[in-house]
């Protein structure tokens, strides 16, 4: 950037405490530009959302490369109790109506006090969810909207060793199908021949690994309708992108904080390409366990 720039002082203020600005106007801003939030290019997928028996959804937003939604509310001033139980209650409707998505609860409030702050770091890894803060600065007679992300989503797997809520094959087979679990049932076969201890351990937002019982998750699967989206967890992150980009897997994304590659496993991959996906498991378990 070549251009010289001006130092300004802006004034913070409350867009609730203004009469030209109010939650819907707010709304709009994000329903015309999602990205303007921070989470994203994110598409607008629907705005006041009709949920069955619970009111409206302020915002439903969508992550077409991660096919990952965001059910966002919003709310001008202090962040209060039934603002945090809104977003818990519409994301667990939208995630039960189409578990083929994952899914991911946003708030989003003017003031998120660390009491709030708190209470909903006590739900994160178990429900995922995000505390967005705005900031409105006035810049002369320019208006600023700074969205500040102070409370991030703990990523499904990410801690190697966290308590999840167990679950059984047939829970998955229900949110996904026969067809993608066989898929998993190789790779835990792949995985065995890395380590006779190594097994399969069903939970409720995915598929990890346990040896003698204790959580193992360097790899992590989640079956899908159509395809098995595995989460493998590797160092050297773009040497293996790329490796596995040549072997023609689709990667949906790359967790440059967790340290994850995300990507797809469809039928007859694994007959394919077993020699490199046991080469690849190989070396995440051997990080892991070293």
């Amino acid at each position: 950037m070549n251009t010289k720039l001006t130092l300004r002082k802006a004034e913070k203020f409350f867009l609730k405490e203004h009469a030209d600005f109010d939650e819907q106007w707010l709304r709009k801003v994000i329903e015309d530009d999602p990205s303007i939030i921070g989470l994203g290019e994110l598409e607008l997928k629907e705005a006041e959302r009709i949920q069955p028996k619970a009111g409206r959804l302020d915002l439903l937003l969508y992550d077409r490369g991660n096919e990952k939604r965001y059910e966002v509310e919003i709310m001008l001033g202090k962040i209060d109790e039934s603002h945090i139980i809104r977003a818990i209650e519409y994301w667990d409707i939208e995630r039960k109506r189409y578990p083929n998505y994952e899914h991911c609860a946003v708030v989003i409030a003017e003031d998120i006090t660390s009491r709030f702050l708190n209470i909903i770091g006590l739900f994160n890894g178990q429900i995922p969810i995000i505390a967005i803060q705005l900031n409105a600065l006035a810049i002369n007679d320019d208006l600023v909207l700074d969205f500040v992300k102070v409370l991030d989503e703990l990523t499904v797997g990410e801690e190697e060793d966290e308590v999840a809520v167990k679950k059984d094959r047939t829970f998955w087979n229900n949110k996904a199908n026969a067809e993608t679990l066989e898929l998993v049932d190789e790779c835990g076969n792949l995985l065995k021949e890395l380590d006779s201890e190594l097994a399969l351990s069903y939970t409720q937002n995915y598929i990890g690994v346990v040896r003698r019982n204790r959580p193992l998750n360097f790899v992590i699967f989640l079956p899908k309708q159509k395809f098995l989206r595995a989460e493998i967890k590797v160092s050297e992150i773009e040497l293996w992108t790329s490796k596995i980009e040549e072997n023609e897997f689709e990667i949906v994304s790359i967790g440059k904080r967790s340290g994850r590659i995300k990507f797809r496993i469809v039928k007859n991959d694994i007959a394919n390409k077993r020699v490199f996906l046991k080469e690849l498991f190989q070396v995440s378990y051997t990080e892991r366990t070293n």
